[in-house]
């Protein structure tokens, strides 16, 4: 077969057209399935925290609880600092309404409560 003939396009064409319509097949097919408000799947996708309601409880911080709320990062600082001393891991994250939330392990939280107490 001479290249001049063009059928050396047929095999590459070919396959980037079977590659385009199995692509297509399992988008649309992906699509439905999403759609789908009767999907007896749906009610255990919902818990997923990426399928969530992102309205559900928007200061979830997975295994970190909320030891104290502070309005300001400075403030929020100096708790995670005096919790620091005490020898209680904390970070800080920012909540939906602005303000700073001082989190800590479950398993940290009362002795990190005591600690703001007692200070």
């Amino acid at each position: 077969m001479a290249p001049s003939d063009g059928w050396y396009l047929f095999g590459p064409l070919l396959a980037v057209g079977v590659v385009a319509a199995l692509g297509f097949v399992f988008w649309r097919m992906g699509l439905q399935w999403i759609e789908r408000a009767d999907d007896p799947l749906g009610e255990r996708y919902d818990q997923l925290s990426i399928f969530a309601d992102p309205g559900a409880d928007p200061d979830d911080f997975g295994l970190l609880c909320a030891a104290a709320v502070a309005d300001d990062p400075e403030e929020a600082d100096q708790i995670r600092l005096l919790l620091a001393e005490a020898g209680i891991r904390a970070t800080a994250g920012a909540r939906r309404d602005g303000r700073v939330a001082v989190l800590v392990f479950a398993e940290e939280l009362e002795a990190a409560r005591r600690r703001m107490l007692n200070s």
